[in-house]
């Protein structure tokens, strides 16, 4: 049976046909109806965990200027929110780039929260998975400084990201846990007329790939997920703004 838990003063009402929104997905968050997962509302995003893959299938989050800041670091940890036993642990990504080539990539980045007072939230490891360094360090950090290139003083703009398991990967080799690695990640951009640009990054992507070159149309997209996404309209306009 799911589970839906908020921060403390955020009250939420639920119904098996309801429509969940959020600051962090305020035109409406993804399914939460996926059987055993864990729906936790942070101060800085929502996420869906799920417990058979150990990583999340989506995080939610808003990008404004006014959490921009100086990174403070890192400073890994697991989300008391999430049973210990549903989410990976520090020790379990040991030696993950020695034999994998895979940096903690963070699905919500802290980048874009580094000067929010709860920045500690984006190193939980519920809001990390193993990314492959080439694309963590190259067309996926690209994109996401492209999305606060794009916003400025409120005119912010909004993002749902997550895992997608279209092949096979090589687990963590030090992982004490059963977990599935993701083979690709999506990202989707949009502000809240619902204009959107949405993109899937295989994990296999070279350093040099151009993140404008991983754009695909929102139905496309959504026929990779295997939860309903909301109601959003492919706009050349946010691709505009994204640089591409």
């Amino acid at each position: 049976m799911n589970k839906i838990i908020s921060i403390p003063l955020v009250a939420f009402c639920f119904s098996s046909s309801a429509e969940i929104r959020s600051v962090h997905c305020p035109l409406g968050c993804p399914s939460l109806y996926i059987e055993k997962n864990d729906v936790v509302f942070n101060h800085t995003y929502a996420l869906s965990n799920n417990p058979t893959t150990k990583f999340a299938d989506w995080v939610a989050y808003e990008v404004n200027v006014l959490n921009f800041g100086v990174s403070p670091g890192r400073a890994w940890g697991n989300d008391s929110l999430i049973d210990d036993d549903e989410s990976l642990e520090e020790p379990d990504y040991k030696n993950a780039f020695k034999e994998l080539k895979t940096d903690r990539g963070h699905l919500a980045p802290l980048a874009s929260f580094a000067g929010n007072k709860n920045w500690n939230e984006l190193n939980y490891l519920s809001n990390i998975t193993p990314q492959k360094s080439a694309l963590n360090q190259g067309s996926w950090v690209e994109l996401e400084s492209a999305i606060r290139d794009a916003v400025s003083f409120r005119n912010p703009l909004y993002v749902i990201t997550g895992t997608l398991y279209l092949e096979n990967e090589k687990p963590l080799p030090k992982a004490d846990e059963s977990h599935k690695v993701p083979s690709a990640y999506f990202k989707v951009i949009y502000d809240l007329n619902g204009h959107s640009a949405s993109f899937i990054f295989d994990q296999e992507l070279p350093r040099k790939a151009k993140y404008c070159q991983q754009h695909i149309s929102n139905q496309k997209m959504n026929n990779s997920i295997p939860y309903s996404m909301p109601s959003f309209t492919d706009s050349t306009l946010i691709l505009k703004q994204l640089g591409c």
